[in-house]
């Protein structure tokens, strides 16, 4: 296993995180690691963050999304998957950086879904085909949470990697 850095951008590509993972599988578009939330404990609302919570996570050079699954860093108990609407990310051997774009859906672990900060998205300025590929990307994470949660918990390269 390898570590990597991952750098958090804005829909401009300025940084606003960054943080230390371990590889655990790559493809020639994916790369799948393993990170643990390293911030102050954060309730969402919808899900309480903790620090050293464990994120498995999918980034992908052809989609607009990439899938953390979130398990509590002290039982391992899912907590759920969060999916970040992104342009797609740029996967190098020791850095991936990827551009967020406000638009998020937060799958729980029972299978209901909550889109949040629609707000955010609508007062980016993007152009016409980024936004028209961001709400592609929310419609392709619906079918796939619909379709069953064994997708989001499918090896890298299988359900996420693959079908869309």
């Amino acid at each position: 296993m390898s570590p990597i850095t991952v750098i958090k951008r804005d829909h401009h590509g300025v940084e606003t995180w960054r943080y230390d993972g371990t590889i655990v599988d790559r493809g020639a578009a994916w790369v799948c690691l393993i990170a643990r939330f390293n911030r102050d404990d954060h309730d969402a609302g919808y899900l309480v963050y903790r620090r050293g919570d464990r994120f498995t996570e999918w980034f992908y050079a052809d989609h607009w999304y990439n899938v953390f699954r979130i398990e509590d860093g002290d039982s391992g108990a899912l907590k759920g998957w969060y999916c970040n609407i992104t342009r797609p990310a740029i996967l190098g051997e020791t850095v991936i950086a990827s551009d967020d774009l406000a638009l998020d859906l937060f799958v729980a672990p029972d299978g209901a879904m909550r889109l949040l900060d629609e707000d955010e998205f609508a007062a980016l300025d993007l152009t016409d085909a980024d936004r028209a590929a961001a709400w592609s990307a929310v419609d392709a994470l619906h079918v796939l949470a619909a379709g069953g949660m064994s997708g989001f918990d499918a090896p890298p390269g299988s359900a996420w990697g693959s079908s869309l």
